[in-house]
């Protein structure tokens, strides 16, 4: 069974919340450059995620407008 898109957001919140902890604590520039990118990647699909959550819940909105008389 899939999980809701909103369980899926927050994993991606917490994939970056622990790259940001990685990039914060790394001594090496490239490690911390990968993470800080890490981070940056996991943010993009939690903002797609919700993205895509709230075009649902739009259209899913619009059609129940349209099917009333």
């Amino acid at each position: 069974m899939l999980r809701k898109l909103s369980d899926e957001i927050a994993d991606c919140y917490r994939h970056a919340e622990d790259c940001r902890h990685k990039a914060d604590a790394a001594v090496i520039p490239t490690a911390k450059e990968e993470f800080v990118e890490m981070e940056r990647r996991w943010l993009f699909l939690a903002r797609s995620y919700e993205f895509t959550e709230r075009l649902a819940d739009f259209t899913d909105y619009s059609e129940t407008l349209a099917a009333k008389p």
